[in-house]
């Protein structure tokens, strides 16, 4: 379909002022635009535009009103109220707000204009834009779930919400069901969402199930899941091939340490071991890494495919592997009992854990055994039966000198000032046939924070080796806050009742973390925990090494996942040339491969954790499906002006409509409250509730409850404001 003639005005004097034009004349316009049927339509439409100055006209010229106002950019959400834009020239990605009335019918992934109208407020919100003209339809596949609307068939969109389902033209010789999620074209676009005319290509199955929604979320999201036959050749001949003489030949061996791998249970990408010793001085740290770069060479397919995916994904059950399994799985990951060809950082640490030397070198390693956290977590307490004793019988004396030393690096960490956020990860439990029937917190001991703890400091060496030699470098970055998103977090700790001390404009990490430490018992703590969270900027790949805010270290990269991260596969590109004597050759060799990987890196980790966060609501809907009806106890987590979100002790959570709650008038106020103006009864995060599950959409990823009793933690100083 042609943009209309507004829509053309628009985006030929967004060009004109971008090219640094004066304007353009009615005539010009009207030559550009097109046929000459349309001459009168269009003259009729620049005169209106002039008339409610909506341009400038100036010296028979018109141009844009506020042309400083004017960005394009890509949608990247669209919900039945609101959506947002991203800017495509903002440096940080900066993302605008948009009504849902003002989209004009852009769909995400559509390159548009957008026109700013309202700048950030108090509460440093977004700025608020409309959407003017859509430059450019996207390509990308559409999904949505097949309703029965008034006894008709139609569509309701997964990817942008329709107050109105669309109509559907064309079923492609497809068989459907009221309930199918499918993938459509819009075949016809109108001004608006419920305006679209669509036609239905593919049908993925019943949207109850949510494997097949996360199937349909997957291709939409265009993640790859096959790897091309050139991939899976290259790998197939590279796990053949094995590991020759020669190669150990060249390699320092390490076999004699007591090297051991500790992961989840099922865990198959097994991509670092650690080795330790306690010393006179202190401790001798080994951190032993998979070798990828050695089997992942530049320019191959393989290469190609692990650039394009970035990174793993990890959903429910599932895994969407960087590398095929025959790297994975097989002649990359440190299995027990089996020489492999490794990346090993070698740390010597004094008895405050901190690290003297250090040095990079390609090793050959053999893993002991295989360890899993919850046995190693037994061994630590005391809790070990003889069978776990037997199975860690090589490396069981290095268990407690591993503990120690980790219990130095967090003492160390703390004292540096990291906050320590506690943030609740769930775990989904399927069955055999991907069905989801159990979701709960995932827990976390002792032997995970000490594998985090030794990757930590590895992640550091590594850094520190870049940073040292001013060679180019992948580093993992996390910049301070903004100072407006500190003084918003300082209005709501105030408005929660909490002296916000420490917190302002320029609040250190060590400021984060004594708010959380004061606040650590508080019954509000994991809403406490989530705003701060909120309030740091999220981490991301840089080549420039700007230090790490939230774990307070100047030197940090990622070394230690080549298998699953293509930050670490750069790093170890880097570091292979540096440790094989070719610093002089970097400069030109990875000065750009730098940028362009740190760049991709950060874009696909955001794609991977969008859709695992998306994807887990498909099956924590699916598992509530058997509940609808029952009661349940939670918090409120959030709250919308039309609704409260309530998070329940599993980490599922729905929401509680307003128009389920006592008629009144309901605003959102200092962000952490819904408030009844009448009554003023106020619902605010943090506190309990008893709710019953009203409704649940799986294929929406939607929980729906009604509140039943409202237990308020305590009166909040914001009330009394009010």
């Amino acid at each position: 379909m042609r943009p209309d003639i507004r829509e053309k005005i628009f985006i030929l004097l967004f060009e004109n002022h971008r090219s640094g034009g004066k304007g353009l004349t009615a005539q010009e316009l009207i030559s550009f635009i097109g046929k000459k049927k349309d001459n009168k339509t269009i003259s009729r439409e620049l005169e209106d535009m002039k008339k409610f100055k909506v341009l400038n006209y100036s010296k028979l010229r018109f141009s844009l009103k506020n042309p400083e106002r004017f960005h394009d950019g890509t949608v990247v959400k669209a919900a039945r109220s609101h959506g947002f834009v991203r800017l495509d020239d903002s440096e940080d990605g900066e993302e605008v707000f948009v009504r849902g009335k003002d989209f004009h019918g852009a769909v995400p992934g559509d390159k548009v204009l957008v026109k700013i109208i309202a700048d950030k407020d108090e509460n440093n919100r977004s700025q608020t834009a409309v959407i003017s003209a859509v430059l450019e339809y996207s390509p990308k596949m559409l999904t949505g779930i097949v309703v029965d609307y008034n006894g008709e068939i139609r569509l309701q969109p997964s990817s942008f919400a329709s107050p109105i389902p669309i109509t559907v033209v064309g079923f492609g010789g497809c068989e459907v069901r009221v309930g199918d999620k499918v993938r459509f074209e819009i075949k016809r676009r109108g001004d608006r969402h419920s305006e679209h005319i669509a036609t239905i290509t593919e049908v993925f199955g019943s949207s109850d199930i949510a494997r097949v929604s996360v199937k349909a979320y997957i291709e939409e999201k265009q993640i790859p899941v096959e790897f091309p036959e050139a991939v899976i050749k290259e790998a197939a001949e590279i796990e053949k091939r094995g590991i020759s003489g020669g190669e150990k030949a060249m390699r320092t061996d390490l076999r004699h340490l007591p090297i051991f791998t500790i992961d989840g249970a099922d865990t198959k990408d097994i991509d670092d071991a650690i080795s330790i010793e306690r010393t006179a001085k202190g401790f001798k740290l080994g951190v032993h890494i998979a070798d990828v770069s050695n089997y992942v060479k530049r320019g191959t397919a393989l290469d190609a495919e692990a650039n394009k995916r970035g990174t793993s994904v990890y959903i429910a059950d599932m895994v969407i592997p960087m590398l095929p399994k025959e790297l994975s799985n097989g002649i990359c990951s440190l299995n027990p009992q089996e020489d492999r060809l490794a990346f090993s950082c070698l740390m010597e640490l004094d008895n405050n854990g901190e690290i003297n030397k250090f040095r990079f070198v390609k090793s050959l390693i053999r893993s002991r055994v295989k360890g899993v956290y919850g046995e190693v977590n037994k061994i630590i307490s005391g809790e070990a039966d003889d069978s776990i004793k037997e199975k860690y019988s090589e490396v069981i004396d290095e268990i407690p000198v591993m503990n120690e030393l980790a219990a130095i690096l967090i003492k160390n960490r703390k004292k540096r000032g990291a906050p320590e956020i506690q943030s609740q990860e769930s775990k989904i439990i399927c069955d055999e046939n991907g069905v989801c029937i159990g979701i709960k917190a995932r827990e976390s001991g002792i032997a995970e924070g000490i594998i985090e703890e030794f990757m930590l400091a590895a992640n550091n060496c590594a850094a520190r080796v870049g940073m040292a030699n001013h060679i180019p470098f992948v580093y993992r970055i996390h910049e301070a806050p903004s100072s407006e998103k500190l003084m918003m977090l300082q209005d709501t700790l105030t408005a929660m009742g909490i002296n916000p001390v420490g917190i302002n404009e320029s609040s250190t990490s060590k400021d984060l973390s004594d708010i959380l430490e004061k606040c650590k018992d508080d019954p509000r703590a994991p809403i406490i925990n989530r705003m701060v969270l909120r309030t740091m900027m999220k981490a991301k790949y840089s080549d420039e090494p700007l230090g790490h805010y939230g774990l307070v270290m100047k030197e940090y990269a990622h070394f230690t996942s080549p298998i699953r991260r293509l930050a670490d596969l750069s790093i170890h590109r880097i570091l292979t040339d540096y440790v094989m004597g070719e610093a002089s050759k970097l400069e030109k060799r990875y000065s750009r491969f730098a940028g362009e990987n740190s760049a991709r890196a950060t874009e696909t980790e955001i794609t991977a954790v969008n859709a695992e966060r998306d994807c887990e609501k498909f099956y924590a809907a699916e598992y509530m499906k058997g509940h609808v009806g029952e009661q349940f106890e939670g918090i409120i987590s959030g709250v919308i002006n039309s609704g409260i979100f309530v998070e329940l002790p599993n980490t599922v959570e729905g929401r509680v409509d307003t128009f389920t709650l006592p008629e009144g008038e309901y605003e959102v106020r200092n962000g952490i409250m819904l408030v009844e103006t009448l009554s003023n009864t106020v619902y605010a995060m943090g506190d309990r509730v008893k709710v019953t599950l009203a409704a649940v959409n799986v294929g929406a990823g939607q929980i729906d409850f009604t509140l039943d009793e409202h237990i308020a933690v305590k009166q909040h100083a914001a009330h009394r404001l009010y």
